[in-house]
């Protein structure tokens, strides 16, 4: 598996993959230096991510594979069909995947997503509208969905 390190806005950002497709994605809470050089396995996902948090990319085109159990995966699947800067509900998404008494089962799997960003666990908010866990922190959550979704400018005149 190649590794990379990237800066974002969110800190550093590690990579992880091979020629399978990209295995992981995470925000490290330390100061790692950034990689001198991104292996071409791997460089499609680093200048997207790029673009992305500039806020000119809305959806990723990357071949992915990160590790999980089948239900995982399902779980997965169906957070990559929330469109950029909408969200959803843990309810919600556990409807959609055809059981709503299986919400704790879907946070679980959403909270184990090794390809955050890309997989947008952070589009999963409580059914009231609050903020809700996130592997990265809650202030990485709303970061990311005010660069998705800005507040409206407001005017002092």
């Amino acid at each position: 598996m190649k590794t990379a390190r990237i800066k974002t806005p969110l800190g550093i950002a590690e990579l992880g993959g091979d020629s399978d497709g990209l295995s992981y994605l995470k925000i490290l809470n330390s100061d790692e230096p950034v990689s001198k050089e991104i292996p071409s396995e791997l460089k499609s996902a680093a200048d997207q991510l790029a673009s992305y948090f500039i806020g000119e990319l809305k959806d990723f085109d990357l071949k992915l594979n990160p590790k999980g159990t089948d239900f995982q995966k399902m779980v997965w699947n169906k957070l990559l069909q929330i469109p950029y800067g909408k969200t959803t509900s843990y309810l919600e998404l556990s409807r959609a995947l055809g059981d709503e008494k299986a919400i704790r089962a879907v946070a679980s799997a959403n909270g184990k997503n090794p390809l955050w960003i890309i997989i947008p666990c952070h589009r999963v908010i409580g059914s009231d509208g609050s903020l809700t866990g996130y592997a990265g922190g809650l202030h990485r959550k709303k970061w990311l969905l005010d660069l998705e979704n800005p507040p409206a400018q407001r005017s002092l005149f």
